[in-house]
């Protein structure tokens, strides 16, 4: 079945890095677009970066701009999030999703992720 399934979160002290990684299956991964959100302690939902199919075309949030990083592979399935310079209001549940409207070449998809925790503190 469709299915993303994230990992990478922890605990990490204020200007570490860390690596989120989501690995999908049960749909043609590199027809559609791939996001990171998150959702902080008493915060709405936030889109952080996305990655669109060919040609990959990235956009992040502006609070984690030069800080993050995303990138897809297609062979392997995966999308990642490069964390750097992490300060304790990146403290969230991070949400791997795939998305994409229906055409000729592909359905209509809108699928997440269970959540991997971030925690940013000294």
């Amino acid at each position: 079945q469709v299915q993303l399934v994230e990992s990478g979160g922890g605990l990490v002290q204020p200007g570490g890095s860390l690596r989120l990684s989501c690995a999908a299956s049960g749909f043609t991964f590199s027809l559609y677009s791939m996001s990171w959100y998150r959702r902080a302690p008493g915060k709405e939902r936030e889109l952080v970066a996305s990655i669109t199919s060919a040609p990959s075309i990235t956009n992040y949030a502006d609070s984690v701009k030069g800080r993050f990083t995303i990138s897809r592979d297609n062979a392997k399935n995966t999308v990642d999030l490069q964390m750097n310079s992490l300060k304790p209001e990146d403290t969230a549940v991070y949400y791997c999703n795939a998305r994409g409207s229906s055409t000729w070449y592909r359905a209509a998809l809108d699928v997440w992720g269970q959540g991997t925790l971030v925690t940013v503190s000294s």
